[in-house]
């Protein structure tokens, strides 16, 4: 049925469908990723060497009842399915747990050193984007010339550059260590973009406005850009995930008191508990930023 002899109304919900398909797919895998990496999480924490063990049990000074009542405060809650399933019911009232090497609550962790990741994703987002975003649209307009050939020599030499390497070089510069998020992302940014400006300048309807006379800012700015921008969108969702993954050694190495340390500390004194609930945590923003981006594609085909 042509689309004119629908109502409004069907139409613009026939139109929504498609979308609304995509997202409940997106939802879907990050619950069914939540559950399968629960259970697989719980399994490691209850195999994993020492588990039930304390530190404290190595102090000579402790007597008989003292390590008994250490052990029995550590001892297992049965098997993982029970300690799986006691999980989730604790995460569904918002109960993550008690930190064993900070001695506080996972959730009250969490709050407090989320914002400052947070800060740390959005300031380097910002550098990286901003400097990757515009050398790539001054590579596109000068094509080969100097400002293409040095932005390309700066962003595969970033690119070669660990993140653990890249942190130990502004704690030896002593300079703010969530810059570094910004020059690990850079790099990523900037050849997306720059391969992607430059096959969008290369479609019919864009080669007819430079054949017509259109200046090369007024080409970029109705022609090439409009066509690249789900794309564009869709990087931004992907270069999240980049950021964080990116923050998490950045804020270890240069004492920024954000997920990764905590996760350092977390490793340091053997907090199972802690980097299961971390390890969730990342994953559950790697799944969302990517979902986003596979939201921001354009759709293919639609209403007839």
């Amino acid at each position: 049925m042509p689309e004119r002899s629908l109502s409004p109304d069907l139409v613009a919900c026939a139109r929504r469908l498609p979308w609304l398909r995509r997202l409940g797919v997106q939802l879907a895998r990050v619950l069914l990723a939540l559950l399968v990496g629960g259970l697989l999480g719980t399994a490691l924490v209850r195999m994993a060497p020492g588990y039930g063990v304390d530190q404290e049990e190595l102090d000579s000074r402790l007597s008989a009842e003292s390590l008994a009542a250490l052990r029995q405060a550590h001892a297992g809650d049965g098997g993982i399915a029970r300690s799986y399933l006691h999980a989730l019911v604790c995460m569904a009232h918002g109960d993550l747990g008690v930190s064993q090497s900070l001695h506080m609550p996972v959730r009250a962790l969490l709050a407090e050193r989320f914002p400052e990741t947070l800060k740390t994703i959005g300031q380097g987002l910002a550098v990286g984007w901003l400097g990757g975003l515009s050398l790539a649209l001054l590579a596109v307009l000068r094509r080969a010339g100097p400002v293409d050939v040095a932005a390309s020599l700066l962003a595969s030499a970033l690119l070669c550059v660990p993140a653990a390497v890249m942190a130990l070089l502004f704690v030896m510069a002593q300079a703010p260590g969530r810059l570094a998020v910004g020059l690990i992302v850079f790099p990523k940014i900037f050849h997306y973009a720059k391969n992607l400006l430059a096959r969008s300048a290369e479609l019919p309807h864009v080669l007819t406005a430079r054949a017509k006379g259109a200046g090369a800012a007024r080409v970029l700015l109705r022609h090439v850009l409009p066509v690249a921008a789900p794309q564009l969108l869709a990087l931004a969702g992907v270069s999240v995930s980049l950021a964080f993954a990116a923050a998490i050694p950045v804020e270890a190495l240069c004492d920024l008191p954000g997920i990764g340390q905590l996760a350092w500390q977390a490793a340091m004194g053997r907090d199972l508990t802690l980097l299961v609930d971390l390890t969730m945590l990342v994953t559950v923003v790697t799944l969302l930023a990517n979902g986003a981006a596979g939201l921001a594609q354009p759709m293919r085909g639609g209403v007839r």
